[in-house]
């Protein structure tokens, strides 16, 4: 089997190459493969094992009690589901994920992944900043659905993507709506208005904030 996704993977990194076989001999794992639109897990499933995507792209929905589907991000190999779970208690997955093409998920035992942890230092600390890093990703995510309006994710969005006053969207017009929770028309309905009020502009995804005020005030 090629690992190489593996430890493309940036908690996997840290272990050198020579380091990589005795690594893979003293974890216990399998390797599943799913089909697209199959269920990779479920909400409130427990979590036995640590998932890492090999292959492929998955997507991570959460469903609330009135039964709307929520997308809370795209994840895209290599790259690990629900990892800081896997040490809650409950340690239950918090969404649905579902295969959007074929995947293949290195499944890897808590047992075996702790004792590697407690062996390597570097491991651990690259193991530590992956949850850290999700969980600013997910106090992102939360803000931005607080905000009423669609032009105030947006705006929070292109702040959090500009280097003073250029900027890049790392989505196209359908991700963003996925990732904001709206349609598409609408989220390019105000996109065009930012536009048009001359608050931003925009070409093949790289921007220019026009009026920095403007775009702050949208954040509503």
């Amino acid at each position: 089997m090629n690992f190489e996704p593996l430890f493309s993977c940036p908690v996997f990194s840290s272990i050198t190459a020579e380091k990589r076989p005795a690594f893979l001999e003293r974890l216990d794992y399998s390797v599943k493969t799913f089909k697209k639109n199959e269920r990779i897990a479920n909400q409130g499933e427990r979590i036995e094992y640590l998932y890492v995507l090999l292959q492929g792209r998955a997507k991570a929905e959460m469903i609330s009690n009135a039964g709307t589907v929520l997308r809370i991000e795209t994840i895209q190999a290599p790259d690990t589901l629900a990892s800081a779970f896997l040490f809650a208690k409950p340690n239950c997955f918090p969404v649905d994920v579902t295969a959007m093409e074929l995947c293949s998920v290195m499944l890897i035992t808590k047992q075996s992944l702790v004792r590697q942890l407690s062996e390597n230092e570097m491991f651990l600390q690259a193991y530590m900043e992956m949850n850290a890093r999700r969980t600013i990703f997910l106090s992102d995510k939360l803000r931005l659905l607080t905000l009423r309006t669609i032009k105030g994710r947006l705006s929070i969005y292109i702040l959090q993507h500009s280097k003073g006053l250029d900027f890049t969207l790392d989505m196209n017009q359908t991700q963003l709506a996925e990732f904001f929770c709206v349609s598409r028309p609408s989220l390019a309905r105000s996109l065009s208005q930012m536009i048009a009020d001359g608050v931003i502009e925009i070409s093949k995804g790289k921007g220019k904030i026009l009026n920095p005020n403007a775009l702050k005030d949208l954040i509503i």
